[in-house]
């Protein structure tokens, strides 16, 4: 097959943590043609929705983990898949990619559901499942945010759009800084905030539980740092074994039919304790992780997935 991948630079990706190169990598193994571009270089032309970027050889050579040829231009028609796979935030150039490649449906099978990767915001799709998740409100008025942290005492204020721990802040009942970091977040953005009720399991680990097609194939768990709230590997969080849990595979039964029946092919979710706090559909991370703890090619198994729907 034709491989595109949409993503953020390649030449610096680390090539032991990185799911875009994991997966191009395996693909490549599978002996499918690799192509590369960055979202800057997506356009619609006459008709025509265009990527200029290169052919692509993936390595494990740390400083050069891809050999790239010289920039053509492409129609991504022709294309078997295009990967989706370029990090939030989750803007408007974000989002017009989706709008763009939205138009290959029919054509091209872009992974994930581009129409459903804008429809589904790691945040906001949680909202559809208010039994699996822990008390929350999104809102930009300062007083339903205090109205809701005099009723709950200990939360999480965060960017609605963030990514990778960005933004993040926990607020104690003995915290005085909401009004504060309220007028620092809305004087740069127009965003709503969420904020959730503070869950002490966190200490424990914020599980990433692995989707494919709506099923789940594993999990790690991610241990914050001493002195930190937030355990996201970008942050300095420590990566850990651990297996599935019924609760979490109750979560999975519970959201997985929505996933697939929607074109959410590869899904990271995040859970800590009892309770599903986001729904990764953009670009996930953890396969590398999770391939060195149980041994498992999860990588392959993505492949196995789209090549079915082929």
């Amino acid at each position: 097959m034709k491989i595109a991948f949409q993503m953020d630079p390649i030449g610096s990706v680390d090539i032991n943590a990185d799911t875009s190169f994991r997966l191009a990598e395996e693909a490549q193994a599978r002996g499918h043609e690799l192509f590369y571009y960055g979202p800057d270089k997506l356009a619609y032309q006459e008709g025509v929705i265009t990527a200029r970027g290169h052919d692509m050889t993936v390595q494990r050579v740390a400083d050069t983990p891809a050999i790239l040829g010289p920039e053509r231009e492409v129609d991504l028609a022709d294309f078997d898949v295009v990967w989706l796979r370029q990090d939030p935030p989750f803007d408007m150039h974000y989002i017009t990619t989706t709008h763009l490649l939205d138009r290959l449906k029919g054509q091209t099978l872009v992974v994930n559901d581009p129409f459903w990767v804008r429809n589904f915001p790691e945040k906001l799709l949680v909202l559809d499942f208010p039994e699996l998740t822990p008390p929350t409100a999104i809102a930009r008025d300062l007083d339903t945010i205090r109205a809701f942290k005099a009723k709950h005492g200990d939360i999480i204020l965060k960017p609605l759009y963030g990514n990778g721990g960005a933004g993040v802040f926990r607020l104690d009942q003995n915290d005085r800084n909401l009004s504060s970091l309220y007028e620092l977040f809305t004087g740069f953005s127009r965003e709503p905030l969420i904020v959730q009720k503070f869950l002490p399991a966190v200490s424990k680990g914020d599980k990433r539980v692995i989707l494919i097609d709506g099923e789940p194939v594993g999990a790690i768990n991610r241990v914050p740092a001493a002195g930190e709230t937030r355990s996201n590997m970008h942050v300095g969080g420590r990566p850990e074994k651990i297996g599935l849990s019924d609760r979490d595979l109750e979560i999975c039964a519970a959201i997985g039919p929505t996933l697939r029946d929607n074109g959410q092919v590869f899904v990271g979710i995040d859970v800590i304790g009892d309770w599903l706090t986001e729904i990764n559909v953009t670009s996930p991370t953890g396969i590398q992780e999770l391939e060195r703890f149980n041994g498992e090619n999860i990588a392959a198994k993505v492949w196995e997935a789209i090549e079915a729907k082929l």
